[in-house]
Formats: C-alpha cells, sequence, structure tokens
C-alpha cells in the first residue's frame, strides 16, 4: 500500500494475546501505536484476547500492524484470521508464519538447502528425549527448549546430567515436540532484515549465562554491539545467512534472524523470528537505527509492506 492510501485507513495494531510473551506483545504495541500517530495515521490499539475474531471486527480496523508474538500470533494463526476477514497485514503469510514459530520444520527446510545448523535431536516425551540424545550421539553441554515457542520461553542450557530431566519436562512443560541441539560455545549474532534486505548484525553478550527472557526484556543484562565486531569476511557471511534464511522460508517485512558464531569460526543458524520485537530494547529497531532507519520510520516501513497473503 502506499501512505496515500494508509492514511485515509483506520488501522489497529493488534497486540496482548495470550502467549507466554503478553506483555512483551503489550510493551512492542505501545510503542509501534505512538510511533504510527507521530506519523499521522489513524491508528487504535487492539488487545486480542480469547476471541480476536470479536476483538479485531469491533475495533473496525481496515489494516492490521501485527505486533504480537509467540504462540496465536506468530504462527500463522492470526494472519490466517485476518485473511479470512479479507483484512491486509503486516509481516510474513500465514504459511512462513507458521514454519518461522515452527523450530523443527523451519530447520528441515535450513539442513535440506544447505545451510548449518546444529546438531540436533527431537522428543515427544521425557523417555523419547533421553533415546533420542542417545542415539544421534548428543554430548553436554546441551540445550533444551521448546519447538514453538519465542523469546527462549522455555530454554535451558544442560551442562550436568542432573539437569538434563528437569530441562526436558520443562521444555515439554509449553507443549511437544521439543528440542534438543548440540551447545555452540561462542557469540551471539543476529541479523536484522528489512524487506528481503539484510541490515546488519548485532552482537549480544548477555551478563547471565545465556540471552534468556530475562536478559532481553531487562535493561543491563546484556551489551548490545553494532555492528557485531567481527571480521568482514565474517559479517558479510552473517548478513548472507540471515537474508537466505529469511527468503527460504518465504517470510516478508522486518525480521530477525539468530546465529551462533563458534569459537572455531563457523556459523551456525538457529531460527527465524518472523515478528521480532518492537521494544525499546529490542534489536531490530537498534539494528534499524544503526543503519539510520529511525523507529517511527522502520514501523511506516513495515506499515507500508501491509496486504492480503494468502
Amino acid at each position: 500500500m502506499t501512505r496515500e492510501e494508509l492514511s485515509k485507513k483506520r488501522i489497529g495494531v493488534l497486540m496482548g494475546g495470550l502467549s507466554a510473551e503478553r506483555e512483551v506483545s503489550l510493551s512492542s504495541g505501545r510503542a509501534v501505536l505512538e510511533a504510527l500517530r507521530e506519523k499521522g495515521y489513524e491508528v487504535v490499539a487492539v488487545d486480542v484476547g480469547r476471541d480476536p475474531h470479536r476483538a479485531i471486527e469491533s475495533a473496525r480496523i481496515e489494516v492490521a500492524f501485527i505486533a504480537l508474538h509467540g504462540r496465536w500470533g506468530e504462527d500463522g494463526v492470526i494472519q490466517g484470521l485476518l485473511e479470512s476477514m479479507g483484512i491486509p497485514y503486516t509481516g510474513s503469510g500465514v504459511t512462513a508464519s507458521a514454519l518461522g514459530m515452527d523450530k523443527i520444520r523451519s530447520r528441515w527446510i535450513f539442513e535440506k538447502h544447505g545451510l548449518p545448523v546444529p546438531e540436533y535431536a527431537v522428543a515427544t516425551n521425557a523417555d523419547e528425549a533421553a533415546e533420542a540424545i542417545a542415539k544421534r550421539g548428543l554430548g553436554l553441554p546441551l540445550v533444551v527448549k521448546p519447538s514453538k515457542e519465542g523469546s527462549s520461553v522455555g530454554v535451558s542450557i544442560v551442562r550436568r546430567e542432573d539437569q538434563l530431566m528437569d530441562a526436558i519436562e520443562g521444555a515439554l512443560s509449553f507443549g511437544h515436540p521439543i528440542l534438543m541441539e548440540r551447545y555452540i560455545a561462542g557469540r551471539e549474532i543476529q541479523v536484522g532484515i528489512l524487506e528481503d534486505e539484510a541490515l546488519g548484525a548485532i552482537e549480544i553478550r548477555p551478563k547471565v549465562e545465556f540471552y534468556d527472557y530475562r536478559a532481553k526484556y531487562t535493561e543491563g543484562l546484556a551489551e548490545h554491539l553494532f555492528p557485531a565486531p567481527i571480521p568482514q569476511d565474517k559479517y558479510r557471511e552473517a548478513l548472507h545467512l540471515g537474508l537466505t534464511a529469511h527468503k527460504l522460508l518465504g517470510c516478508e517485512g522486518g525480521t530477525r534472524v539468530d546465529l551462533r558464531l563458534e569459537d572455531g569460526g563457523s556459523f551456525y543458524v538457529l531460527e527465524v523470528n518472523t515478528l521480532p520485537g518492537m521494544t525499546p530494547l529490542s534489536l531490530l529497531p537498534e539494528i534499524a537505527r544503526g543503519v539510520g532507519i529511525e523507529f517511527p520510520d522502520l514501523c511506516e516501513r513495515i506499515l507500508l509492506g501491509a496486504r492480503l497473503k494468502a
């Protein structure tokens, strides 16, 4: 859509929801709401709860800016609802959203197309998890995570045998199957994508064990270095891997791709975040700002990509 077309539309910022990332989504939504108002758009907040259809319908919106995170917002569900209601929306479509949220299926796609991923195993229960780890020859340390959650919800790093079952049960509490992967000792590198362009790569240095939910959303618990202080050839490789992963899943709009740079120098692709955070501590806005795109302009550019995608 053009700016002129959107200036005549009633835009709803969808936020909140029912996932474990509700509070983050509310923070993202409020920031986007303020930014779009600053840009002169008619925009309203829509907190989608247990009846998103009714919430969206009663808000009488004509375009949706999706600021939801986690299940029922980032996984293709809300995108499918908006398609059925004929309401154009921002971000990726139903299939790309579902694939991005599913760490296992997205990993299959990355593997098939030759992107480097950590060695991993998949399981639907605790007994199966132990067998799968042994069968794949995965040693410690090991990362155990739910396959369909974001913001590192339910993620554990297992360094001792006596921690393993608690980590497995913790991940299973968010649903199954779960993913268990080799821990990549090294650096956390994340790539920001906007409109099929890799904007840049940022390094995260958490001040806790890893870049978990608390570190992501608590000021002072992680150091952000932009541009990532890595050799230029590795920087270009990070951008290439990030953009390739984004395109393989068919993503649109603004996304963020999580990578690990192993101490030995090899990159591994972890996942694509199809609706990255838009909070004051979020990485896509920070990367965009680092290349001269201020937050209101970033929100507007994402909004301009709103459309029906089915």
